[in-house]
């Protein structure tokens, strides 16, 4: 089983390189279903995934919630965490949306240093970096999963911002999408919009398939962005951005993840 290591790895060298997205472990949270089943039962899968929604690394150091049609946070019924992935069951009783998210979660930290020509890195806060060392990079790897259900009639309580870290706000409901039409969200970091914050479309029909993004957008002047899917499936929705971090934090920048997972439905 590969470490919570390489799971953030991916994202420190992006950050320094500048590559295009790749990714070797993302955070998810996603359904069974879309729709609660027998008497409201939702199932939900959480985990770092090579290829979604195969999870290799259960979503450790999370705090699941549940956020209710009512506007009131909850917990999940049940939590089961186990080596490869984490299991969530809640039963939903009241009609409308529910979003479910793993909570904000905190990873190592993380330099990256050259040395010599040759890049290097460790997560040990007390190591002591060679001498003539490079310093590239210095960041904490923060992460967000998020996925929306809805029971009967969709509703939009349960889209309420935190106006903190990276975040997705939907204006079309996620759970309302079909073929062809237009998704439209806004895109934020602690509260405020973030302009020309790009964003990548992942499919997750096709476990063979290499992770490379089905589409991508990028965010406008008021930090919105609109995709158009014309497959029907369920895919997984990426942000990744680097910022300072808070004063007192672990390290001098937050390395923010947010996923979303969501479906299209066939053409009406």
């Amino acid at each position: 089983m590969k470490t919570l290591l390489s799971i953030a790895l991916p994202f420190l060298y992006l950050c320094v390189l500048g590559a295009p997205v790749v990714h070797a472990h993302t955070p998810f949270i996603a359904p069974v279903a879309f729709e609660p089943a027998h008497q409201g039962w939702i199932s939900l899968d959480a985990g770092f995934a090579e290829t979604f929604f195969h999870s290799d690394v259960a979503f450790d150091k999370g705090h699941f919630q549940v956020l209710t049609p009512a506007g009131t946070w909850v917990a999940p019924a049940r939590v089961e965490q186990f080596t490869s992935r984490s299991v969530l069951e809640y039963q939903a009783q009241q009609e409308g949306t529910y979003r479910f998210t793993t909570g904000t979660r905190l990873g190592a930290v993380f330099r990256m240093y050259e040395l010599n020509g040759e890049r290097k890195h460790t997560r040990d806060p007390k190591e002591v970096l060679p001498k003539g060392h490079k310093l590239l990079d210095h960041y904490q790897s923060v992460t967000l999963a998020e996925t929306y259900v809805t029971l009967k009639a969709p509703t939009t309580a349960a889209f309420k911002p935190y106006n903190k870290g990276l975040e997705l706000v939907p204006i079309t409901h996620p759970n309302d999408l079909y073929a062809g039409e237009l998704f439209e969200f806004s895109v934020l970091l602690d509260g405020n919009p973030l302009v020309e914050q790009p964003v990548s479309i992942f499919s997750a029909q096709d476990a063979t398939q290499q992770q490379q993004p089905v589409l991508t957008a990028t965010t406008d002047r008021q930090g919105k962005a609109s995709i158009t899917l014309n497959s029907p499936g369920v895919y997984l929705l990426h942000l990744r951005k680097s910022a300072p971090a808070p004063k007192g934090a672990e390290a001098p920048h937050y390395g923010y993840i947010y996923t979303l997972s969501f479906a299209m439905q066939p053409e009406l």
